[in-house]
């Protein structure tokens, strides 16, 4: 047998709670009531209603009093107002301040009954989507924990019997076994690195990264993702030239993260580059946004790929030879962007390159030096 649907009733005449109890208890729905805002504050806790009616003009604690104690201990309440005639305008203030919708007096049943069935209805998709929410964050964690415990603790262990399999075999397997050796320790790397990404993706905790924000300088971020970016664009004959805008602020952020995105972003510039060619790295304000482009001249991304690159295992279609990779990287980096009130856009033709842009909130910190462009 379904549950019935609660519906508190917070009004101080007594007509109007006669009305309610009459037109709306029925066999899906009882009508819990009470005359004046106290009473409904407590009958709110006690029963945990599926939906509020309340009513604005209330000797005591006003009609808006008790939304904004509703609005501050339970969110997600649906709180229909009802009003009389003289005070719509008071109506609209309370659906700014979190009201569903308002119900002007006076009422006839079907309108009461229509508007009663729309919050029902608002009401069970919230809770809908909360215990979406929820279940997402408990998937979240059980992924995690699963490919943390199951996967990468075995193939670690697997990774260093290899390693000391190969050193103590060394001098006596053939130059072909060796090979062999060498190939099984690439692809266990590799599995190692995956997983270390999937972790990555489902690790970014929004509240938990938010408490190590300080003002950040975005050329110390830089430099280190250029440091360690170097040694593979140096391997393929690439020169990144970085220039800092003079007088940059700073940012509000996470230095590690930061660098993590700016890092993933000039490594993919070398992965899609042709060789001898110049990535360059650009940082500047703009309104009241600091970024940091990263554009390169390799081989660019084709229109069908663009909306979905910062999709979990997004790769482009156009691939250099030698370029390996997970997918993962613009992914996180995007979502890392997000938690410092940011994002990433953009822009790329194929053949000709591809430029992408991280936009940040600006921080009130200390300005920055501007390092000479390398």
């Amino acid at each position: 047998m379904p549950l019935k649907h609660t519906i508190l009733v917070i009004d101080d005449e007594e007509v109007v709670l006669d009305a309610c109890t009459q037109i709306l208890d029925s066999r899906d729905c009882r009508v819990a009531l009470a005359n004046n805002g106290a009473e409904g504050l407590k009958r709110l806790e006690e029963l945990q209603p599926d939906l509020v009616f309340l009513d604005l003009k209330m000797p005591g604690l006003s009609g808006l009093e008790v939304l904004e104690r509703i609005r501050a201990k339970l969110p997600l309440m649906v709180v229909i107002v009802i009003t009389g005639y003289a005070t719509v305008s008071s109506a609209v203030e309370a659906m700014k301040k979190g009201a569903f919708d308002f119900l002007p007096k006076p009422f006839t049943p079907d309108e009461l009954r229509l508007i009663a069935r729309r919050g029902l209805e608002h009401s069970r998709l919230v809770q809908q989507t909360t215990a979406l929410r929820r279940e997402k964050e408990m998937l979240r964690e059980n992924f995690a924990a699963i490919v943390s415990h199951e996967l990468k603790s075995p193939l670690g262990a697997l990774q260093q019997n290899l390693y000391a399999l190969a050193a103590e075999l060394e001098d006596k397997l053939a130059e072909e076994q060796q090979q062999r050796f060498a190939r099984l320790q690439a692809r266990v790397d590799d599995l190692l690195k995956l997983i270390h990404s999937w972790l990555r993706v489902y690790s970014v905790d929004i509240n938990k990264l938010k408490e190590t924000f300080q003002p950040v300088a975005l050329a110390d971020i830089v430099a280190r993702a250029v440091e360690y970016t170097q040694p593979h664009a140096t391997r393929k004959g690439l020169q990144i030239e970085t220039t800092v805008a003079e007088g940059m602020p700073s940012v509000i952020g996470d230095a590690g993260s930061l660098t993590e995105v700016v890092t993933n972003l000039l490594g993919n510039a070398v992965k899609y580059s042709f060789p001898n060619h110049k990535i360059r790295v650009r940082v500047e304000t703009r309104n009241a946004e600091a970024l940091i482009a990263v554009a390169d001249t390799g081989v660019g991304i084709a229109k069908e790929d663009v909306p979905r690159l910062f999709q979990d295992f997004a790769r482009g279609q156009a691939q250099p030879e030698g370029a390996t990779g997970c997918g993962m990287g613009l992914a996180i980096s995007r979502r890392i962007a997000e938690v410092h009130g940011g994002t990433i856009t953009v822009e790329s033709e194929p053949g000709q390159g591809s430029t992408f842009t991280i936009y940040l909130p600006l921080g009130q910190g200390v300005v920055q030096s501007s390092p000479t462009p390398v």
